[in-house]
């Protein structure tokens, strides 16, 4: 796997967020990420070059469920007719993606994405969808989310098994509240800020070792060559030395692991 391309490519979708380039045709795809803390929407041309994205925080999802049906639909559908105006054409088809183990969300999760005007065309686990980016041959990709870790094995290519448990960034956010005494949405800031990253780190360093764990329960060590980390709660400085050392294992992260599941899910929009 070519990290540099990687970061390279995932740079390019974090500038479509200011940025609206020119697709090679009239054909997009587009991917839906409704996560914990942010909903993100990343539309690619059909050579998957980034076009355009947009993104909004918004509690309305707890552990790949939506809890706040009316909120979600709303987020889904400013940001898509932000990006109607930004391409001067419509969005019409998507694709979704859930945590594994969250198959009894999936319908809720499509009524929100058709209530804002979408017809959804694929629908694919979390860690899966980041695959199309990392391209992992063999391997464990996690990918920690606002409310759950969730993994995918890997063995030669192909997606052999998934798990998923809760323990995310809502949990770091949490331990940030209390210790520092402050509501969620200040932690939820502090925890944001890279400059706040080494002071914070030891408060959260627990809940790390419990997500580093969550993966280690379900991996063969001795068959795994690496871990690759991405997702928003992955953006904390350091957390990947932690995984490295409570599972024995080298642990990769992209420079922005945040884009790298909303452009995969993009990647996998199956346009009829």
């Amino acid at each position: 796997m070519d990290f540099k391309s990687v970061d390279e490519y995932i740079a390019r979708v974090e500038a479509s967020e200011h940025n609206t380039f020119t697709p090679v045709s009239d054909v997009l795809k587009v991917g839906l990420d409704l996560g914990t803390a942010y909903v993100v929407i990343v539309v690619l041309d059909e050579e998957n070059h980034p076009i355009a994205c947009e993104k909004a925080f918004g509690k309305v999802i707890k552990d790949g469920v939506v809890v706040d049906y009316v909120g979600a639909q709303r987020i889904v559908q400013s940001l898509k007719e932000k990006l109607e105006k930004r391409l001067d054409r419509a969005l019409v088809q998507c694709a979704i993606s859930m945590p594994p183990g969250t198959e009894s969300s999936i319908k809720t999760h499509i009524h929100v994405a058709e209530s804002a005007g979408f017809e959804v065309t694929n629908i694919l686990d979390e860690p899966t969808a980041a695959n199309a980016i990392l391209q992992i041959e063999n391997g464990v990709v996690v990918d920690i989310g606002g409310g759950t870790t969730g993994l995918a094995i890997l063995e030669k290519g192909k997606v052999i098994q998934v798990e998923d448990e809760p323990t995310g960034g809502t949990h770091l956010t949490l331990v940030l509240s209390g210790n520092y005494n402050i509501d969620f949405d200040e932690a939820e800031k502090i925890k944001m800020d890279y400059t706040k990253h080494n002071e914070i780190f030891p408060v959260v360093q627990a809940v790390i070792e419990k997500m580093a764990s969550i993966v280690s329960k379900y991996i063969d060590k001795n068959n795994t060559e690496a871990i690759y980390l991405c997702g928003g709660s992955s953006c904390l400085t350091g957390i990947e030395k932690v995984f490295e050392k409570e599972i024995g294992l080298t642990t990769i992260k992209p420079s922005n692991p945040f884009l790298v599941t909303p452009a995969g899910i993009a990647m996998n929009c199956k346009p009829v």
